[in-house]
Protein backbone atom coordinates (compact mmCIF):
# COMPACT_ATOMS: atom_id res chain seq x y z
CA UNK A 1 0.00 0.00 0.00
CA UNK A 2 1.37 3.63 -0.92
CA UNK A 3 1.75 6.02 1.59
CA UNK A 4 -0.98 8.36 -0.18
CA UNK A 5 -3.31 4.99 -0.21
CA UNK A 6 -3.07 4.49 3.52
CA UNK A 7 -4.25 8.46 4.28
CA UNK A 8 -6.78 8.16 2.25
CA UNK A 9 -7.85 4.68 4.05
CA UNK A 10 -7.63 6.76 7.38
CA UNK A 11 -9.38 9.52 5.70
CA UNK A 12 -12.31 7.26 5.52
CA UNK A 13 -12.17 5.29 8.41
CA UNK A 14 -12.28 8.51 10.12
CA UNK A 15 -15.14 9.64 8.62
CA UNK A 16 -16.89 6.33 8.91
CA UNK A 17 -16.16 6.40 12.78
CA UNK A 18 -17.06 9.68 13.34
CA UNK A 19 -20.22 9.79 11.52
CA UNK A 20 -23.78 9.37 13.68
CA UNK A 21 -24.95 6.18 13.51
CA UNK A 22 -28.84 5.74 14.04
CA UNK A 23 -29.47 3.35 17.00
CA UNK A 24 -31.57 0.34 15.88
CA UNK A 25 -35.37 0.54 17.08
CA UNK A 26 -36.13 -1.27 19.98
CA UNK A 27 -38.28 -4.71 19.69
CA UNK A 28 -41.53 -4.51 18.49
CA UNK A 29 -44.52 -5.06 21.60
CA UNK A 30 -47.11 -4.61 19.32
CA UNK A 31 -50.16 -2.89 21.96
CA UNK A 32 -53.65 -1.35 20.99
CA UNK A 33 -53.81 2.51 20.89
CA UNK A 34 -57.55 4.35 20.04
CA UNK A 35 -58.13 7.66 17.82
CA UNK A 36 -60.88 9.28 19.71
CA UNK A 37 -63.82 10.54 18.19
CA UNK A 38 -63.88 14.65 17.36
CA UNK A 39 -65.79 17.15 19.35
CA UNK A 40 -69.12 18.07 17.88
CA UNK A 41 -72.55 18.48 19.02
CA UNK A 42 -73.23 15.24 17.00
CA UNK A 43 -70.27 12.83 18.98
CA UNK A 44 -72.24 9.76 20.27
CA UNK A 45 -69.09 8.82 22.54
CA UNK A 46 -70.38 11.57 25.35
CA UNK A 47 -66.84 11.59 26.98
CA UNK A 48 -68.35 14.57 28.89
CA UNK A 49 -70.65 14.85 31.66
CA UNK A 50 -70.73 17.99 30.51
CA UNK A 51 -72.73 18.00 27.60
CA UNK A 52 -72.28 21.88 27.11
CA UNK A 53 -69.04 21.74 26.10
CA UNK A 54 -69.59 19.82 22.65
CA UNK A 55 -72.50 22.06 21.83
CA UNK A 56 -72.36 24.05 18.56
CA UNK A 57 -71.16 27.56 18.13
CA UNK A 58 -73.76 29.87 18.56
CA UNK A 59 -76.42 30.48 15.93
CA UNK A 60 -77.77 34.03 15.55
CA UNK A 61 -81.42 34.53 15.30
CA UNK A 62 -83.42 36.97 14.65
CA UNK A 63 -87.52 37.20 15.21
CA UNK A 64 -89.44 36.67 11.84
CA UNK A 65 -85.96 35.70 9.80
CA UNK A 66 -85.22 32.23 8.74
CA UNK A 67 -82.93 29.93 10.55
CA UNK A 68 -79.86 31.09 11.02
CA UNK A 69 -80.35 34.40 9.69
CA UNK A 70 -79.90 36.75 12.55
CA UNK A 71 -76.66 39.50 12.74
CA UNK A 72 -72.87 39.06 13.14
CA UNK A 73 -73.10 38.23 17.41
CA UNK A 74 -71.02 39.79 19.59
CA UNK A 75 -68.80 37.60 21.11
CA UNK A 76 -65.80 37.67 24.00
CA UNK A 77 -62.53 36.05 22.92
CA UNK A 78 -63.50 33.01 24.52
CA UNK A 79 -66.48 32.57 22.12
CA UNK A 80 -69.50 33.38 24.95
CA UNK A 81 -72.34 36.34 23.80
CA UNK A 82 -71.32 39.65 25.28
CA UNK A 83 -74.40 41.59 23.31
CA UNK A 84 -77.45 40.80 21.61
CA UNK A 85 -79.58 43.19 18.68
CA UNK A 86 -83.03 44.31 19.35
CA UNK A 87 -85.25 40.99 18.51
CA UNK A 88 -82.40 38.52 18.47
CA UNK A 89 -81.41 35.75 20.33
CA UNK A 90 -78.52 33.09 19.95
CA UNK A 91 -79.38 29.72 19.96
CA UNK A 92 -76.79 26.04 20.25
CA UNK A 93 -77.87 22.27 19.52
CA UNK A 94 -77.02 19.91 21.80
CA UNK A 95 -76.76 16.00 21.71
CA UNK A 96 -77.77 16.23 18.17
CA UNK A 97 -77.57 12.39 18.33
CA UNK A 98 -80.40 10.47 16.47
CA UNK A 99 -82.30 7.09 18.58
CA UNK A 100 -82.29 8.66 22.21
CA UNK A 101 -78.65 7.89 22.60
CA UNK A 102 -77.90 9.67 25.39
CA UNK A 103 -79.11 10.07 29.01
CA UNK A 104 -82.59 11.10 30.33
CA UNK A 105 -83.68 12.80 33.48
CA UNK A 106 -83.17 16.01 34.95
CA UNK A 107 -80.28 17.81 33.83
CA UNK A 108 -78.69 21.04 36.12
CA UNK A 109 -77.75 24.16 34.04
CA UNK A 110 -75.68 26.60 35.55
CA UNK A 111 -74.44 29.44 34.24
CA UNK A 112 -72.48 33.53 35.44
CA UNK A 113 -73.82 36.54 34.52
CA UNK A 114 -77.55 37.83 33.98
CA UNK A 115 -79.52 37.86 31.46
CA UNK A 116 -82.45 34.86 30.23
CA UNK A 117 -82.36 31.15 28.91
CA UNK A 118 -84.74 29.35 27.74
CA UNK A 119 -84.96 25.53 26.47
CA UNK A 120 -87.14 23.64 23.74
CA UNK A 121 -87.79 20.48 21.79
CA UNK A 122 -86.24 17.36 24.47
CA UNK A 123 -85.49 19.89 27.36
CA UNK A 124 -87.96 21.47 29.28
CA UNK A 125 -87.49 23.52 32.38
CA UNK A 126 -89.08 22.35 35.31
CA UNK A 127 -87.31 24.55 37.67
CA UNK A 128 -85.20 28.22 37.31
CA UNK A 129 -83.05 30.70 39.86
CA UNK A 130 -80.28 33.27 38.97
CA UNK A 131 -77.46 31.22 38.10
CA UNK A 132 -79.25 27.58 38.21
CA UNK A 133 -82.04 25.84 36.48
CA UNK A 134 -83.48 22.18 35.90
CA UNK A 135 -84.07 20.78 32.88
CA UNK A 136 -86.15 17.31 32.10
CA UNK A 137 -84.63 15.62 29.44
CA UNK A 138 -86.33 13.29 27.07
CA UNK A 139 -83.81 12.44 24.42
CA UNK A 140 -86.43 10.19 22.36
CA UNK A 141 -87.49 13.69 21.06
CA UNK A 142 -84.04 14.18 19.40
CA UNK A 143 -81.32 17.06 20.42
CA UNK A 144 -81.49 20.05 23.09
CA UNK A 145 -81.92 23.31 22.08
CA UNK A 146 -80.89 26.15 24.42
CA UNK A 147 -81.85 29.26 23.74
CA UNK A 148 -79.66 32.53 25.13
CA UNK A 149 -82.80 34.96 24.97
CA UNK A 150 -81.09 38.35 26.69
CA UNK A 151 -78.05 39.01 28.33
CA UNK A 152 -76.68 41.54 30.61
CA UNK A 153 -73.72 43.18 28.69
CA UNK A 154 -72.42 44.30 31.91
CA UNK A 155 -72.65 41.28 33.16
CA UNK A 156 -73.25 38.80 30.43
CA UNK A 157 -73.77 35.23 30.26
CA UNK A 158 -71.28 32.75 30.74
CA UNK A 159 -69.50 29.86 31.92
CA UNK A 160 -73.03 27.79 30.91
CA UNK A 161 -72.72 24.02 31.99
CA UNK A 162 -75.33 21.43 31.19
CA UNK A 163 -74.65 18.54 33.43
CA UNK A 164 -75.77 14.99 33.17
CA UNK A 165 -78.48 13.93 36.06
CA UNK A 166 -76.16 12.36 38.57
CA UNK A 167 -72.88 14.63 38.46
CA UNK A 168 -73.64 17.84 39.94
CA UNK A 169 -71.63 17.26 42.59
CA UNK A 170 -68.34 15.32 41.01
CA UNK A 171 -68.16 17.36 37.29
CA UNK A 172 -65.58 19.90 38.19
CA UNK A 173 -63.04 17.77 39.81
CA UNK A 174 -63.77 14.51 36.95
CA UNK A 175 -65.34 15.59 34.23
CA UNK A 176 -65.52 12.46 32.36
CA UNK A 177 -68.44 10.39 31.87
CA UNK A 178 -67.71 6.46 33.41
CA UNK A 179 -68.93 4.53 30.25
CA UNK A 180 -65.96 6.76 28.23
CA UNK A 181 -63.35 6.06 30.99
CA UNK A 182 -64.06 2.13 31.53
CA UNK A 183 -64.35 1.92 27.76
CA UNK A 184 -61.04 3.01 26.84
CA UNK A 185 -58.63 1.65 30.33
CA UNK A 186 -56.18 -0.16 29.18
CA UNK A 187 -55.63 0.90 25.96
CA UNK A 188 -51.85 1.77 25.00
CA UNK A 189 -52.13 5.01 24.04
CA UNK A 190 -54.57 8.09 22.87
CA UNK A 191 -54.27 9.52 19.56
CA UNK A 192 -55.67 13.72 20.07
CA UNK A 193 -55.68 14.04 16.23
CA UNK A 194 -59.14 15.27 16.09
CA UNK A 195 -59.59 16.33 19.18
CA UNK A 196 -56.99 18.55 18.57
CA UNK A 197 -58.90 19.63 15.37
CA UNK A 198 -55.71 18.99 13.79
CA UNK A 199 -57.07 18.95 10.04
CA UNK A 200 -56.93 22.56 9.19
CA UNK A 201 -56.09 24.00 11.97
CA UNK A 202 -55.53 27.85 11.71
CA UNK A 203 -53.33 27.62 15.33
CA UNK A 204 -50.13 29.62 15.10
CA UNK A 205 -49.15 30.99 18.45
CA UNK A 206 -49.78 29.76 22.47
CA UNK A 207 -52.50 32.56 22.25
CA UNK A 208 -54.53 30.82 19.55
CA UNK A 209 -54.75 27.40 21.57
CA UNK A 210 -58.50 25.80 22.98
CA UNK A 211 -58.54 27.01 26.85
CA UNK A 212 -60.43 25.36 29.60
CA UNK A 213 -63.25 28.78 29.69
CA UNK A 214 -63.96 28.61 26.24
CA UNK A 215 -67.82 28.57 25.25
CA UNK A 216 -67.10 24.78 23.37
CA UNK A 217 -64.59 22.79 22.69
CA UNK A 218 -66.08 21.98 19.02
CA UNK A 219 -64.89 25.59 17.35
CA UNK A 220 -61.15 24.96 18.36
CA UNK A 221 -61.04 21.57 19.81
CA UNK A 222 -60.25 20.64 23.17
CA UNK A 223 -58.15 21.96 26.13
CA UNK A 224 -54.60 20.67 26.19
CA UNK A 225 -55.54 20.71 30.28
CA UNK A 226 -58.17 18.06 29.58
CA UNK A 227 -56.43 16.12 27.00
CA UNK A 228 -53.45 15.42 30.49
CA UNK A 229 -55.84 14.64 32.44
CA UNK A 230 -57.21 12.16 30.57
CA UNK A 231 -54.22 10.42 29.69
CA UNK A 232 -53.64 10.91 33.67
CA UNK A 233 -56.59 8.96 34.40
CA UNK A 234 -56.26 5.97 31.49
CA UNK A 235 -52.87 5.86 32.32
CA UNK A 236 -51.93 5.97 28.33
CA UNK A 237 -49.34 7.63 26.70
CA UNK A 238 -50.64 10.81 25.15
CA UNK A 239 -50.20 11.35 20.86
CA UNK A 240 -50.40 15.05 20.28
CA UNK A 241 -50.45 16.52 16.38
CA UNK A 242 -48.65 20.08 16.11
CA UNK A 243 -50.70 22.27 13.98
CA UNK A 244 -48.77 22.72 10.91
CA UNK A 245 -48.83 26.65 11.86
CA UNK A 246 -48.41 26.40 14.87
CA UNK A 247 -44.42 28.84 15.73
CA UNK A 248 -42.15 27.68 17.85
CA UNK A 249 -43.30 29.28 20.72
CA UNK A 250 -46.58 27.43 20.63
CA UNK A 251 -44.52 24.29 20.41
CA UNK A 252 -42.37 25.12 23.31
CA UNK A 253 -45.22 26.10 25.54
CA UNK A 254 -47.19 23.18 24.84
CA UNK A 255 -44.58 20.74 26.09
CA UNK A 256 -43.79 22.23 29.27
CA UNK A 257 -47.12 22.16 29.93
CA UNK A 258 -47.48 18.30 29.18
CA UNK A 259 -44.01 17.78 31.30
CA UNK A 260 -45.35 19.69 33.93
CA UNK A 261 -48.79 18.14 34.30
CA UNK A 262 -48.23 14.26 32.65
CA UNK A 263 -47.38 11.36 35.25
CA UNK A 264 -43.51 11.33 34.32
CA UNK A 265 -43.97 7.30 33.98
CA UNK A 266 -45.71 7.82 30.43
CA UNK A 267 -44.40 8.30 27.22
CA UNK A 268 -45.27 11.16 24.37
CA UNK A 269 -45.99 10.33 20.90
CA UNK A 270 -45.46 13.51 19.03
CA UNK A 271 -46.04 14.50 15.43
CA UNK A 272 -46.30 17.38 13.36
CA UNK A 273 -49.81 17.83 12.00
CA UNK A 274 -51.58 14.94 10.54
CA UNK A 275 -51.11 13.37 7.05
CA UNK A 276 -49.51 15.97 5.56
CA UNK A 277 -48.90 13.53 2.40
CA UNK A 278 -52.39 13.68 1.58
CA UNK A 279 -53.43 16.23 -0.71
CA UNK A 280 -56.98 16.43 0.40
CA UNK A 281 -56.06 18.20 3.34
CA UNK A 282 -55.37 22.00 3.65
CA UNK A 283 -51.77 20.89 5.60
CA UNK A 284 -50.49 19.32 2.67
CA UNK A 285 -50.92 22.20 0.08
CA UNK A 286 -49.64 24.33 2.76
CA UNK A 287 -46.34 22.52 3.37
CA UNK A 288 -46.45 21.48 -0.08
CA UNK A 289 -46.05 25.43 -0.75
CA UNK A 290 -43.44 26.29 1.99
CA UNK A 291 -40.98 23.13 0.51
CA UNK A 292 -41.41 24.79 -3.20
CA UNK A 293 -40.15 28.49 -1.31
CA UNK A 294 -37.64 26.60 0.01
CA UNK A 295 -36.46 24.82 -2.92
CA UNK A 296 -36.94 21.11 -1.89
CA UNK A 297 -39.02 19.90 -5.03
CA UNK A 298 -40.46 21.31 -8.32
CA UNK A 299 -43.58 19.03 -7.33
CA UNK A 300 -45.50 19.97 -4.57
CA UNK A 301 -46.46 16.75 -3.31
CA UNK A 302 -42.52 16.27 -3.18
CA UNK A 303 -41.87 19.42 -1.77
CA UNK A 304 -44.96 18.36 0.85
CA UNK A 305 -42.93 15.13 1.69
CA UNK A 306 -39.67 16.57 2.42
CA UNK A 307 -41.23 20.04 4.34
CA UNK A 308 -42.87 17.61 6.97
CA UNK A 309 -39.62 15.87 7.88
CA UNK A 310 -37.77 19.56 7.66
CA UNK A 311 -40.80 20.62 10.15
CA UNK A 312 -40.55 17.47 12.17
CA UNK A 313 -37.01 17.94 12.85
CA UNK A 314 -37.44 21.51 14.09
CA UNK A 315 -39.97 20.31 16.24
CA UNK A 316 -38.36 17.40 17.82
CA UNK A 317 -35.59 19.14 19.30
CA UNK A 318 -37.88 21.44 21.20
CA UNK A 319 -39.55 18.60 23.18
CA UNK A 320 -36.39 16.69 23.90
CA UNK A 321 -34.95 20.11 25.07
CA UNK A 322 -37.86 20.49 27.67
CA UNK A 323 -37.94 16.99 28.71
CA UNK A 324 -34.17 16.98 28.90
CA UNK A 325 -33.96 14.13 26.43
CA UNK A 326 -36.11 11.83 24.60
CA UNK A 327 -36.02 8.87 26.89
CA UNK A 328 -40.08 9.84 27.23
CA UNK A 329 -40.39 10.99 23.59
CA UNK A 330 -41.84 8.88 20.62
CA UNK A 331 -41.01 11.57 17.72
CA UNK A 332 -43.11 10.24 14.83
CA UNK A 333 -42.39 10.60 11.21
CA UNK A 334 -45.73 9.67 9.67
CA UNK A 335 -45.93 8.45 5.69
CA UNK A 336 -48.23 6.89 3.02
CA UNK A 337 -48.94 3.35 4.19
CA UNK A 338 -49.35 1.95 0.66
CA UNK A 339 -46.15 3.44 -0.85
CA UNK A 340 -42.57 2.71 0.48
CA UNK A 341 -41.22 5.32 -1.92
CA UNK A 342 -42.70 8.11 0.10
CA UNK A 343 -41.00 6.78 3.29
CA UNK A 344 -38.32 6.85 1.96
CA UNK A 345 -38.27 10.39 0.66
CA UNK A 346 -39.91 11.50 4.21
CA UNK A 347 -37.31 9.77 6.69
CA UNK A 348 -33.94 10.49 4.47
CA UNK A 349 -34.49 13.80 3.91
CA UNK A 350 -31.77 15.57 5.76
CA UNK A 351 -31.19 12.74 7.89
CA UNK A 352 -34.77 13.32 9.52
CA UNK A 353 -34.30 9.66 10.88
CA UNK A 354 -31.73 10.44 12.60
CA UNK A 355 -34.12 12.80 15.28
CA UNK A 356 -36.96 10.38 14.86
CA UNK A 357 -38.06 7.14 16.65
CA UNK A 358 -40.97 5.94 14.77
CA UNK A 359 -42.27 5.62 10.69
CA UNK A 360 -46.48 5.82 11.24
CA UNK A 361 -48.52 4.18 8.66
CA UNK A 362 -51.89 3.92 8.33
CA UNK A 363 -52.64 0.57 6.90
CA UNK A 364 -55.98 0.15 6.33
CA UNK A 365 -58.01 -2.63 5.01
CA UNK A 366 -58.95 -0.69 2.27
CA UNK A 367 -62.66 -0.86 -0.24
CA UNK A 368 -63.19 2.57 -1.85
CA UNK A 369 -65.87 2.82 -4.05
CA UNK A 370 -66.16 5.17 -6.39
CA UNK A 371 -68.30 5.31 -9.73
CA UNK A 372 -65.63 4.89 -12.23
CA UNK A 373 -62.93 2.82 -9.35
CA UNK A 374 -62.75 -0.38 -8.89
CA UNK A 375 -64.38 -1.77 -7.12
CA UNK A 376 -66.97 0.82 -8.98
CA UNK A 377 -70.30 1.68 -7.57
CA UNK A 378 -72.31 -0.39 -9.90
CA UNK A 379 -69.99 -3.27 -9.50
CA UNK A 380 -70.55 -3.13 -5.11
CA UNK A 381 -74.46 -2.00 -5.52
CA UNK A 382 -74.77 -5.61 -6.89
CA UNK A 383 -73.09 -7.50 -4.05
CA UNK A 384 -74.11 -9.73 -1.07
CA UNK A 385 -72.90 -8.89 2.18
CA UNK A 386 -70.56 -11.75 1.70
CA UNK A 387 -68.90 -10.82 -1.72
CA UNK A 388 -68.18 -7.37 0.01
CA UNK A 389 -66.77 -9.38 3.01
CA UNK A 390 -64.85 -11.84 0.29
CA UNK A 391 -63.68 -8.61 -1.54
CA UNK A 392 -62.17 -7.50 1.87
CA UNK A 393 -60.55 -11.20 2.64
CA UNK A 394 -59.34 -12.03 -0.26
CA UNK A 395 -57.95 -8.58 -2.14
CA UNK A 396 -58.38 -5.47 0.88
CA UNK A 397 -56.25 -7.89 3.49
CA UNK A 398 -53.49 -9.06 1.60
CA UNK A 399 -53.05 -5.21 0.35
CA UNK A 400 -52.84 -3.81 3.43
CA UNK A 401 -50.54 -6.84 5.16
CA UNK A 402 -48.18 -6.02 1.79
CA UNK A 403 -48.23 -2.60 2.79
CA UNK A 404 -47.08 -3.39 6.34
CA UNK A 405 -44.22 -5.59 5.21
CA UNK A 406 -42.75 -3.10 2.49
CA UNK A 407 -42.92 -0.67 5.45
CA UNK A 408 -41.23 -2.42 8.06
CA UNK A 409 -38.38 -2.96 5.53
CA UNK A 410 -38.08 0.56 5.62
CA UNK A 411 -38.59 1.25 8.98
CA UNK A 412 -35.66 -1.42 9.96
CA UNK A 413 -33.50 0.39 7.45
CA UNK A 414 -33.47 3.43 9.01
CA UNK A 415 -33.67 2.16 12.99
CA UNK A 416 -37.03 3.32 13.34
CA UNK A 417 -40.44 1.48 15.07
CA UNK A 418 -42.75 0.92 12.95
CA UNK A 419 -46.57 1.93 14.05
CA UNK A 420 -49.79 2.72 13.00
CA UNK A 421 -51.27 5.88 13.64
CA UNK A 422 -54.62 4.70 12.25
CA UNK A 423 -56.03 1.81 10.91
CA UNK A 424 -58.65 -0.80 10.94
CA UNK A 425 -61.56 -1.32 7.89
CA UNK A 426 -61.96 1.29 5.17
CA UNK A 427 -65.45 0.36 3.67
CA UNK A 428 -66.18 4.10 1.91
CA UNK A 429 -67.81 5.42 -1.03
CA UNK A 430 -65.94 8.50 -2.03
CA UNK A 431 -65.79 10.89 -5.42
CA UNK A 432 -69.88 10.42 -5.77
CA UNK A 433 -70.14 6.67 -4.33
CA UNK A 434 -71.13 8.15 -0.85
CA UNK A 435 -74.55 9.14 -2.53
CA UNK A 436 -75.62 5.50 -3.37
CA UNK A 437 -77.69 4.43 -0.34
CA UNK A 438 -77.86 1.11 -1.35
CA UNK A 439 -74.10 0.74 -1.34
CA UNK A 440 -74.26 2.63 2.30
CA UNK A 441 -76.66 -0.22 3.29
CA UNK A 442 -74.22 -3.12 2.14
CA UNK A 443 -70.78 -1.48 3.76
CA UNK A 444 -72.53 -0.77 7.03
CA UNK A 445 -74.36 -4.30 6.75
CA UNK A 446 -70.49 -5.34 5.85
CA UNK A 447 -69.58 -3.41 9.02
CA UNK A 448 -71.59 -4.97 11.58
CA UNK A 449 -70.75 -8.86 9.99
CA UNK A 450 -69.00 -11.45 12.29
CA UNK A 451 -66.91 -11.65 9.13
CA UNK A 452 -65.43 -8.38 9.81
CA UNK A 453 -64.07 -9.69 13.29
CA UNK A 454 -62.59 -12.47 11.83
CA UNK A 455 -60.89 -10.59 9.01
CA UNK A 456 -59.81 -7.86 11.85
CA UNK A 457 -58.51 -10.88 13.91
CA UNK A 458 -56.11 -11.69 11.04
CA UNK A 459 -55.39 -8.44 10.47
CA UNK A 460 -54.01 -8.08 13.94
CA UNK A 461 -51.71 -10.77 13.92
CA UNK A 462 -50.09 -10.07 10.67
CA UNK A 463 -49.32 -6.62 12.31
CA UNK A 464 -47.54 -8.67 15.25
CA UNK A 465 -45.75 -11.25 12.84
CA UNK A 466 -44.47 -8.50 10.13
CA UNK A 467 -42.60 -6.36 13.72
CA UNK A 468 -45.37 -3.60 13.91
CA UNK A 469 -45.45 -2.21 17.47
CA UNK A 470 -48.45 0.62 18.69
CA UNK A 471 -51.49 0.14 16.34
CA UNK A 472 -54.02 3.30 16.74
CA UNK A 473 -57.40 2.17 15.76
CA UNK A 474 -59.41 4.69 13.94
CA UNK A 475 -61.75 5.87 15.42
CA UNK A 476 -63.41 4.98 18.59
CA UNK A 477 -66.81 5.77 18.65
CA UNK A 478 -68.73 7.52 16.16
CA UNK A 479 -72.03 7.04 14.15
CA UNK A 480 -72.16 5.67 10.48
CA UNK A 481 -72.92 7.72 7.58
CA UNK A 482 -72.10 7.39 4.05
CA UNK A 483 -69.10 9.44 4.74
CA UNK A 484 -67.82 6.22 6.03
CA UNK A 485 -68.45 3.64 9.25
CA UNK A 486 -65.57 4.91 11.36
CA UNK A 487 -66.26 3.85 14.92
CA UNK A 488 -66.22 0.95 16.49
CA UNK A 489 -69.15 1.27 18.19
CA UNK A 490 -71.59 3.85 17.22
CA UNK A 491 -73.04 4.96 20.28
CA UNK A 492 -72.20 5.78 24.17
CA UNK A 493 -74.52 2.61 25.24
CA UNK A 494 -73.96 0.05 22.92
CA UNK A 495 -73.70 -3.49 23.29
CA UNK A 496 -69.84 -4.22 22.69
CA UNK A 497 -71.01 -7.70 22.03
CA UNK A 498 -73.03 -6.70 19.29
CA UNK A 499 -69.61 -5.34 17.47
CA UNK A 500 -67.09 -8.18 15.94
CA UNK A 501 -64.90 -5.07 14.69
CA UNK A 502 -64.88 -4.23 19.03
CA UNK A 503 -64.78 -8.09 20.19
CA UNK A 504 -62.05 -8.68 17.79
CA UNK A 505 -59.52 -5.36 18.51
CA UNK A 506 -60.14 -6.04 22.37
CA UNK A 507 -59.58 -9.79 22.09
CA UNK A 508 -56.21 -8.88 20.21
CA UNK A 509 -55.51 -6.22 22.99
CA UNK A 510 -56.11 -8.65 25.70
CA UNK A 511 -53.49 -10.86 23.43
CA UNK A 512 -50.64 -8.45 23.97
CA UNK A 513 -50.87 -8.10 27.85
CA UNK A 514 -53.57 -5.25 28.28
CA UNK A 515 -56.27 -5.29 30.49
CA UNK A 516 -59.02 -3.82 28.48
CA UNK A 517 -62.42 -4.72 29.17
CA UNK A 518 -64.71 -6.81 26.54
CA UNK A 519 -68.25 -5.63 27.62
CA UNK A 520 -68.02 -2.00 29.41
Amino acid sequence: MSKLEALVLVAVLALVLCAPVRAQAAPPRPRLGMNLNGPADWNSELPFVDVFRLSRAWISQRKGAGWGQGPALALDERGWVARLEPDCWAETPLCTIEGGHYPAGDYTVLYDGEGVIEFWNAAAVTSSAPGRMVIRVDPSKGAIFLRLMRTNPDNYIRNIRVIMPGFQQTYASDPWHPAFLNRWQGVACLRFMDWMMTNGSQVRTWGDRPKLDDATCTTRGVPLELMIDLANRLQADPWFCMPHLADDGYVRSFAQTVKERLQPDLHVYVEYSNEVWNGMFPQSRYAGEEGRRLGFAEKPWEAAWRYAAYRSVQVFPIWSEVFGGTARLVRVLPTQAANAYVSEQIVSFQDAYRQADALAIAPYIACNVSPNGKPSVAEAEGWTVDQALDYMEQVALPQSVSWIKAQKQVADKYGLELIAYEGGQHMVGVAGGENSERLTALLQAANRSPRMGEIYGRHYEAWTQAGGDLFCYFSSVGTWTKWGSWGILQHYDDDPAASPKFIATMQWARRCGQQVSLSE
